[in-house]
């Protein structure tokens, strides 16, 4: 069964880092685009970043660039979102997805283009 499983959540003071993990289970990674995405309370899901499958390309939303970093190791089966600097505004559900893709250098950043699902990790930036 294919899953997808989000950790490394939590409460941060602004200003702290996090890293997010997105362990696969059930299939390789290695053949999968993998994004991830937030849902803060009251909005929209929200596209943060993306990575190619061969993990060359990637793509970030305007307002984390510079400040999160994403990567993959395909030997773990796991993709890894690394936020610094984290703002209130950050505070969200996020979730990781993956759309398999035979493309080794395209990223997909919207939510409609994935269908396998994260159940999601809660960050809270406050002090």
């Amino acid at each position: 069964q294919l899953q997808l499983v989000e950790s490394g959540g939590g409460l941060v003071q602004p200003g702290g880092s996090l890293r997010l993990s997105c362990a696969a289970s059930g299939f390789a990674l290695n053949f999968y685009a993998i994004s991830w995405f937030r849902q803060a309370p009251g909005k929209e899901r929200e596209g943060v970043s993306c990575i190619s499958r061969d993990g060359g390309s990637t793509n970030f939303a305007d307002s984390v660039k510079g400040r999160f970093t994403i990567s993959r190791d395909n030997a773990k089966n796991t993709v890894y979102l690394q936020m610094n600097s984290l703002k209130p505004e950050d505070t969200a559900v996020y979730y990781c997805a993956a759309r398999r893709t035979l493309s080794g250098a395209a990223c997909y950043d919207r939510a409609a283009e994935y269908v396998n699902w994260g159940q999601g990790t809660q960050v809270t930036v406050s002090s």
